[in-house]
């Protein structure tokens, strides 16, 4: 199973696609003015007390105030505040912990305000991303994410991932990590770690050390709502999360992301190097991987499944449907059984996809196709649980109820992807009538002459449709050949299929878009 990761830049940001055996698997999209990344750690001042909720709301930049529970503050909360306290005062200089003296543990079900007053600086780290209507959630029990372990200032546990199973691997790592880690400093080892020798650990140690140590020095300038430790963007956390053997490629139509990638790799993993390349093929890279395509036909409110079923997708603000429905399949009473298991089961896998691809979560409720034998409801079971093994988030499937709905809970930590895939008609902007399609043609010749004559561009490149692409390139002297007989200058055709038909896109020498006069068409 191959592992594969896309990054395409462009003016609003980058879109990462994560794809498996050449299917997408994960869809991101960053942009620029995103912020309040999970991981961050920010020093946020505490607006509002709710003795009812046993919260408090913090402001830490973004328009509504951000929600801290009483259980979220981690048993040190006393701890961190007064080193808090101590750094901004300048009383300390450093991120050790070996020489503090720790404070007493709160109480498990004690009182917010009791803990925190109106109006105090607190350190805090984004556990949600705002979601809907809802500001961000955090914690106070900070922790630093590295490759191999995850580092917890102010405690001395050392735990492992439940997914390493082998005793002896187990208590190698719980040795090896209570011997090299530093007081007062828990870890949490993640499956990952498995097998690795104590250089490898200890450098992942020392990394997150020292991203904790440098987050101190920012603490010591930081005005209220200022990030002072910053989690990873999220192509670089894909890649430390799955950078393993199966990871053979990553491809980037960015130099200056090419070299932030080609800089982390070469910290964490310098033998895995030769697999980042920068793409420079003639097509944009999410065309070349057919990406476009898959991105529509997979957004959408109807999602067909490899054998004729289809999965009907519908959100809520309270939970997602998933209705798998058998469509052209045979329904002959004698095979009934054996198409719905047969159905169910491919169903099974698109829906856990969907849920990454999406990052859908919440409550998931997916109403199966109807089976009378329990072996067949319980392989299906069994098949839905092994598909989301491969989910980085925290989840829960349930077996199917009397009805064949089965339940599924998924962490949400950021607003749930979406994609539009009904698109506006270029031409007529969603009035229903549009320019006659075979005029296009004589619109962009129109726009190229206007120009290239009297405007004096060179370098020009045209985004079209495929459909318009191999209409002006085909052919022994196809048209963009007469082009460059006429003009004496050679137009780029670049094709695009996430245009319309009707729709295309003229840009400069730097890959600027030109904006097009409605007088010249």
């Amino acid at each position: 199973m191959s592992n594969e990761l896309l990054i395409n830049s462009t003016q609003k940001g980058e879109r990462i696609a994560l794809l498996q055996d050449k299917r997408l698997l994960e869809y991101h999209v960053e942009t620029p003015d995103q912020s309040f990344t999970v991981g961050d750690i920010y020093l946020g001042t505490v607006r509002k007390l709710v003795a009812g909720l046993n919260a408090a709301f913090v402001d830490v930049g973004f328009e509504k105030d951000a929600f801290l529970h009483y259980l979220d503050l981690g048993p040190n909360i006393n701890s961190l505040n007064k080193l808090t306290k101590d750094v901004i005062a300048k009383r300390v200089n450093s991120g050790k912990l070996s020489n503090i003296k720790m404070e007493p543990e709160i109480e498990k079900l004690g009182k917010i305000d009791k803990v925190l007053s109106k109006n105090q600086l607190i350190l805090v780290q984004i556990v949600k991303e705002p979601i809907s209507t809802k500001g961000p959630r955090l914690s106070c029990d900070i922790s630093i994410a590295g490759r191999y372990i995850v580092l917890v200032p102010f405690s001395n546990s050392v735990n492992l991932s439940k997914k390493i199973t082998d005793k002896q691997e187990r208590n190698r790592l719980q040795r090896l990590m209570s011997s090299i880690k530093p007081a007062n400093f828990g870890v949490i080892i993640r499956t990952v770690a498995t097998g690795k020798d104590v250089d490898e650990l200890n450098k992942d140690l020392q990394d997150c050390l020292d991203k904790w140590e440098n987050g101190i020095k920012m603490l010591r300038d930081a005005k209220p709502r200022d990030r002072v430790i910053g989690e990873m963007n999220r192509a670089s956390s894909i890649i430390r999360d799955m950078l393993n053997e199966s990871f053979d490629s990553i491809t980037v139509d960015s130099k200056e992301v090419y070299d932030d990638i080609k800089a982390y790799i070469h910290n964490i993993a310098p033998d895995k190097e030769n697999i980042l390349k920068l793409h420079s093929g003639k097509n944009k890279i999410f065309e070349q991987f057919g990406l476009e395509k898959q991105i529509k036909s997979l957004f959408g409110r109807s999602v067909s499944l490899p054998n004729g079923g289809y999965l009907i997708i519908e959100h809520t603000e309270a939970l997602h449907v998933i209705d798998v429905n058998s469509g052209n399949k045979s329904n002959s009473e004698e095979d009934q059984e054996a198409t719905a298991l047969s159905v169910n089961l491919e169903a099974a896998k698109e829906v856990a996809r969907q849920l990454r691809l999406r990052d859908m979560g919440g409550i998931i409720v997916v109403d199966f196709i109807d089976m009378k034998k329990a072996d067949n409801k319980r392989i299906l079971f069994d098949t839905m649980r092994d598909e989301m093994k491969g989910d980085r988030s925290k989840y829960t499937v349930l077996p199917l109820s009397k009805f064949g709905l089965l339940q599924i809970t998924r962490q949400r930590v950021r607003p749930e992807m979406n994609i539009v895939t009904r698109e506006t008609c270029p031409t007529c902007g969603g009035t229903g009538t549009i320019q006659a399609s075979i005029l296009v043609s004589d619109v962009i010749e129109n726009n190229l002459d206007y120009m290239l004559s009297k405007q004096n561009e060179r370098g020009i490149t045209i985004l079209l449709h495929p459909f318009l692409h191999s209409y002006f390139t085909k052919g022994i002297i196809s048209r963009q050949v007469k082009w460059f007989f006429q003009y004496k200058i050679w137009v780029k055709l670049i094709k695009d299929s996430s245009l319309g038909v009707t729709d295309f896109k003229f840009h400069n020498k730097y890959g600027e878009e030109i904006e097009i006069v409605p007088g010249n068409s």
